[in-house]
């Protein structure tokens, strides 16, 4: 496989990794292990190479999801995937849409691997259900109840059609503004009186271990957490599609806020705080 036609089908392969396992470190060295199978394969007979690599990726994935299944069901409070870095500060592009975005991802968590990869390749990538049962090892009919299966949870789950880019934004600016300043009532208005606030620490750091829900509860967080750890510089990036919060003390990345937004409000508040899953944005 020459370089041009790896670089042409790279985002594919990349974005099945990060869409079945959730985690950047993860889906670099699914990646990696695809470009070493397509290097020693002979592909003179692969009519759709696209196709070929993206199977050996979702493949790939979908091991890796099965075997690191206990370690994620034994992971300190929530979970919250790995932030992708999109936009110019990208070093790399990757299919980007809905299904890359945190809350879609969050969603994901909750299906099983089965249903994670079947969801991924039909929906997202169009393969027909006898190809997705070949990652599998079912039936087609199988691949096909999986997919219906994971896409009902998924539309379960589903939240208003999301604010746009501009409008997050604002509103976490906004939110940063009022939480340094101690402004309990804006940090109040800013919230849907139902939001709903996760924390991913992984045990590593200081963090809830359980969501929080209500305005009040979540605005009294924001003020403590900057009262304690004091951060000295925020910056405005975009991960998952979204504009999202970094927060940083003495210089070092410290948490990624990310929001969903509905009528100006903010009514889903995500802060991932894990150091390892930071580890990847520390040069941004």
């Amino acid at each position: 496989m020459v370089e041009a036609d790896w670089q042409a089908h790279r985002p594919a392969i990349f974005g099945a990794a990060y869409r079945i396992l959730g985690t950047v470190a993860e889906a670099e060295d699914v990646t990696q292990e695809v470009w070493l199978r397509a290097a020693a394969a002979d592909l003179s007979e692969v009519r759709d190479l696209r196709a070929w690599l993206v199977t050996v990726s979702a493949r790939t994935s979908y091991n890796v999801l099965r075997s690191a299944r206990v370690r994620r069901e034994s992971y300190v409070g929530p979970w919250l995937p790995e932030p992708l870095l999109t936009g110019p500060d990208a070093a790399a592009q990757v299919l980007v849409d809905e299904s890359v975005g945190t809350a879609m991802l969050v969603v994901m968590e909750t299906l099983t691997p089965a249903e994670r990869v079947a969801l991924v390749l039909h929906d997202v990538f169009d393969f027909p259900f006898d190809q997705v049962a070949g990652v599998l090892g079912n039936t087609a009919a199988a691949s096909r109840k999986l997919a219906s299966r994971a896409r009902a949870r998924v539309a379960a789950a589903e939240e208003p059609p999301p604010a746009s880019k501009a409008e997050v934004e604002r509103v976490l600016k906004a939110f940063k503004a009022a939480a340094d300043a101690g402004d309990m009532a804006e940090l109040i208005a800013l919230l849907a009186p139902e939001a709903i606030y996760v924390g991913d620490g992984g045990g590593k750091v200081t963090a809830a271990r359980r969501p929080l829900q209500g305005a009040e509860l979540i605005a009294m967080l924001a003020v403590r957490t900057i009262e304690i750890l004091r951060p000295d510089a925020y910056r405005i990036i975009e991960v998952n599609g979204r504009p999202a919060m970094a927060t940083y003390a003495g210089g070092k990345l410290v948490w990624v806020d990310t929001v969903e937004v509905a009528g100006g409000r903010i009514t889903a508040f995500r802060r991932l705080a894990n150091p390892e899953k930071l580890a990847h944005l520390g040069h941004i």
